[in-house]
């Protein structure tokens, strides 16, 4: 997403509004849990104060992420707010939030990367139907069970002792 630094000084001070679609399925291709993002929708404005330019934005899209149970995908909506500010002075301190400019078009993309790398969870998990549709219940000597099912199961070994326990019970009362 590149913005002309002549259409933002063609402003006048007024706030210059932008609406686009933007591509960032790069994103797949590092090494984070990203499997598919659809293009995104960056909105907001930009205003020239002397020599910053402050961008104030939303970022709105969806990405399918691994999940934590069963690694199927699950698809995470977000929105994103974010604020880059920008500056053409080479004068400026050396401050990690203002970020310098030396071109006559700004690229925002790498900006909405960023933004978007840092909203990622650490894990999402699938909704209960997905999980029970794609979770195998049982295979070759094993069952899976839930913590009822196993509570009131009680090991065929230990049968006997169960028995022997009932029978101490019932002739202490």
């Amino acid at each position: 997403m590149k913005i002309s630094l002549q259409k933002l000084k063609q402003s006048h001070g007024n706030p210059f509004s932008f609406d686009e679609m933007v591509d960032v399925s790069e994103l797949e291709k590092l090494d984070n849990d990203i499997r598919k993002i659809n293009p995104v929708q960056v909105k907001g404005t930009a205003r020239i104060d002397g020599t910053e330019i402050t961008f104030v934005f939303d970022i709105t899209g969806e990405m399918i992420l691994p999940c934590a149970r069963t690694l199927v995908d699950v698809p995470y909506p977000f929105t994103i707010h974010a604020a880059e500010t920008f500056t053409t002075s080479s004068y400026r301190s050396d401050d990690e939030d203002v970020h310098k400019i030396d071109t006559e078009v700004l690229d925002l993309t790498p900006y909405i990367k960023e933004n978007i790398i840092l909203e990622i969870p650490f894990r999402v998990f699938a909704e209960e139907e997905v999980l029970k549709a794609n979770t195998i219940s049982e295979g070759k000597g094993w069952t899976l069970m839930t913590e009822e099912q196993n509570s009131k199961k009680v090991d065929p070994r230990l049968e006997k002792l169960k028995a022997l326990l009932d029978d101490n019970n019932n002739e202490s009362l």
